[in-house]
C-alpha cells in the first residue's frame, strides 16, 4: 500500500478556503518566538491579534496569512489546556491555520464525509470542529476543521457527504472560536483512534515525532508553496 505522504503529493493543489481568493493572495505567516513584530507588538487577545494579521495581510496587499506546521509558539500559554500542574507544556503546532475575515467559506479539498463533529468551547480551544473521512487509492485518512462558525455544525449529520471543492462551513468569529482571530485550523490525521470532533492540534515536543508521523503537512495536500 502507498504511504498517506505519497498520496497526498500525487494529488492535485486543492483549496480549504473561499475558492475565489487566488494563491498570489496568499503569504506565510510565521508566529514563532521568532518573529520580532509579534514579539514587540504583544497581542494580548483576540481583538489585538485580529488586528495584528489585519495590518499584516493590508502591508504585504494579501488576502489570507497561512503557516504554524511544526511551529513552537507562545501565544499557548494563556490557556490551562496546554500547560498546567498535571500536563506537560504543549506548545508545538501540528496543523495548518490560514488566517482571512470571519465567516469566510471553509471547503472540502477531497471528496469525504463527515466523520464527526463538536463544539469544542473554551479559551485557546478549538470551537466548532468538522472532521472529515477520506478513503483515497484504498488509504482512509481524516482532516480536520477548528475554529468555525457555530452555524457550520448546526445541522450537520455524521455521515453526511461532501465533495471536493463544497462548502462545509465557515470561520467563526472569537465569541465562539476559543477566542481567536478569524482562522481555520486545518490538520491532517491517519489514525484518529476514538477521538470524535477533536483531536490534538498541539503537541509536547516528546510526543513530536509520534505526531509528524501521524499528522502530514497539510500542505502536501493544499500546494500552496
Amino acid at each position: 500500500m502507498k504511504p498517506l505522504v505519497s498520496i497526498l503529493k500525487a494529488l492535485p493543489p486543492t483549496k480549504i478556503i473561499d475558492s475565489s481568493i487566488h494563491l498570489s493572495k496568499y503569504i506565510p505567516l510565521d508566529l514563532s518566538v521568532t518573529n520580532q513584530d509579534l514579539v514587540e507588538s504583544k497581542p494580548e487577545n483576540a481583538a489585538e491579534f485580529e488586528n495584528f494579521i489585519s495590518n499584516y495581510l493590508e502591508k504585504n496587499n494579501a488576502q489570507v496569512a497561512f503557516g504554524g506546521y511544526i511551529e513552537g509558539r507562545t501565544l499557548y500559554q494563556r490557556s490551562t489546556i496546554f500547560k498546567n500542574d498535571s500536563i506537560p507544556e504543549r506548545n508545538i503546532h501540528i496543523g495548518l491555520d490560514l488566517w482571512t475575515k470571519v465567516d469566510t467559506a471553509v471547503l472540502a479539498p477531497l471528496n469525504g464525509k463527515v466523520h464527526s463533529f463538536k463544539n469544542n468551547p473554551g479559551l485557546g480551544d478549538y470551537g466548532p470542529t468538522i472532521i472529515l473521512e477520506h478513503i483515497v487509492e484504498n488509504e482512509k485518512f481524516y482532516t480536520l476543521y477548528g475554529h468555525l462558525s457555530l452555524e457550520s455544525i448546526e445541522n450537520l449529520s455524521v455521515g453526511k457527504v461532501f465533495n471536493r471543492g463544497q462548502k462545509i462551513g465557515t470561520l467563526g468569529n472569537s465569541s465562539v472560536n476559543g477566542d481567536y482571530a478569524p482562522h481555520v485550523h486545518f490538520q491532517i490525521i491517519k489514525n484518529i483512534e476514538e477521538y470524535h470532533g477533536d483531536y490534538p492540534g498541539v503537541c509536547n515536543t516528546n510526543d513530536l515525532n509520534f505526531y509528524i508521523e501521524n499528522c502530514p503537512d497539510p500542505n502536501l495536500l493544499l500546494k500552496i508553496t
